[in-house]
């Protein structure tokens, strides 16, 4: 299933693609039952993201969706409800509005550490990107006035399902919820110059994710899916996931010794070739820009680039 967040009027709504629609799951289950208490005794309005329905059961939600797609009466009562309605309509939010934590893994594609001529690293390179870093589809990448030197990099991200503390790679995927796309944005120079990466990566709207998340039985092998990245129509990164170094269960694993992890925290795995400053001549984000990324069987997130005028 791809579970989603979207801004419903003046609030923050859980959704489900059907199709090319989405369905607010809130104003599905108060259409049904009549109350604002469909859903174990809690307010269907705390259904805010992706999370929310998680937690809520992937069961009951197919069978939600199983409904919609076979019951045209059912269909066309919550569209004339407003509670099914075009892809098109709605403005997504990050799939999970409130991470605990970002982490993100540096130098994770073969080809990526080739192209800076480094040797792959013996272990995975675990950084942090700032949670209010974190923006949805089609918001604005805001150029920041700090750095003149802001790079894109196409990752595919977990979303973990629940608590995880030292867990081995072979029960690793029992703690994923599902996967979704990120671009992990970087200040080339500032990482370049520091000696640390926080500020680089961790910038404001430098964690653009989405457009949903789709939850991990869609997906039998995460490290089968072309990835690839455009700039204004421009292919710039290419690759597979299979390319990854360390795969899922080894980041889980290696992740999560002593270090918890809980719902909703977001793993990025690291980007292929094809960054911007390993570009000959190097090439970095400018105002206007458009960017696309692409991964199969998951979807594709877009955001736009605008200087900060704040």
């Amino acid at each position: 299933m791809k579970l989603l967040s979207m801004r419903a009027e003046t609030e923050d709504r859980a959704g489900i693609l059907i199709g090319e629609e989405v369905l607010n799951v809130a104003r599905f289950l108060m259409i049904e039952e009549g109350s604002d208490e469909s859903l174990d005794g809690r307010p269907v309005g705390q259904l805010r993201d992706a999370l929310d329905l998680y937690h809520a059961g992937t069961e009951w939600l197919e069978g939600i969706e199983s409904r919609i797609k076979n019951d045209e009466r059912l269909a066309g009562e919550s569209r004339k409800a407003g509670a099914l309605v075009p892809l098109s309509s709605v403005r997504l939010n990050s799939p999970v509005l409130a991470p605990g934590k970002i982490l993100a893994v540096g130098m994770n594609y073969a080809a990526h550490a080739a192209e800076q001529n480094k040797q792959p690293p013996s272990t995975p390179l675990v950084f942090t990107k700032c949670v209010t870093a974190l923006i949805g589809p089609d918001d604005v990448i805001k150029l920041p006035r700090i750095s003149d030197e802001i790079d894109y990099e196409a990752e595919l991200a977990i979303v973990i399902g629940k608590q995880a503390c030292s867990v081995s790679a072979d029960r690793a995927y029992d703690y994923v919820a599902g996967y979704t796309i990120m671009n992990d944005v970087t200040a080339r120079d500032l990482q370049r110059n520091e000696k640390q990466w926080t500020r680089a990566k961790g910038l404001d709207t430098f964690g653009p994710c989405g457009p949903w998340l789709v939850t991990k039985d869609e997906i039998a092998d995460p490290h089968s899916l072309d990835i690839e990245l455009l700039v204004n129509g421009s292919l710039r990164q290419s690759s597979n996931t299979n390319d990854l170094i360390f795969k899922i269960p080894q980041l889980i694993e290696f992740i999560s010794g002593d270090l918890t992890l809980r719902p909703g925290d977001i793993i990025s795995t690291g980007t292929p070739s094809g960054v911007g400053v390993y570009s000959n001549p190097p090439v970095f984000l400018k105002e206007g820009d458009r960017i696309e990324i692409n991964i199969a069987r998951i979807g594709t997130l877009k955001n736009s680039v605008k200087a900060n005028a704040n």
